[in-house]
């Protein structure tokens, strides 16, 4: 099995920043894409950020030059460093992660983190 913990959620005023970091555990051969994918009330759920296990990296148009995600490979870990944030931000924060698994039938599956609160107030 494979488990996302997410911390680093909060409330905020406009202008300020946040950092959210993510771990993940279980039987894991390799992560393929992680990052954060958000949902603000009555919205769906949208990408944020996301690197590839290459370094590439993939950013919501709405946060680009904010909002910074980060992996660390060896201990697969991701983090989003939230700088200038704004009302429209505010949403729950859900990490997510394409794992192979370490298991003797190979799979891929599609985990997510039970969610982060961020709230910006102005």
């Amino acid at each position: 099995q494979v488990r996302l913990v997410e911390s680093g959620g909060g409330s905020v005023q406009v202008g300020e920043s946040l950092r959210l970091s993510c771990a993940a555990s279980g039987n894991i051969a390799s992560i393929i894409v992680m990052g954060w994918y958000r949902q603000a009330p009555g919205k769906q759920r949208e990408l944020v950020a996301t690197q590839r296990s290459s370094g590439t990296t993939d950013y919501s148009n709405s946060v680009k030059g904010r909002f910074t995600v980060s992996r660390d490979n060896a201990k697969n870990t991701v983090s989003l460093r939230m700088n200038s944030l704004k009302p429209e931000d505010t949403a729950v924060y859900y990490c997510h992660a394409s794992i192979e698994t370490a298991t003797l039938s190979r799979q891929f599956i599609d985990s997510w983190g039970q969610g982060t609160q961020v709230t910006v107030s102005s």
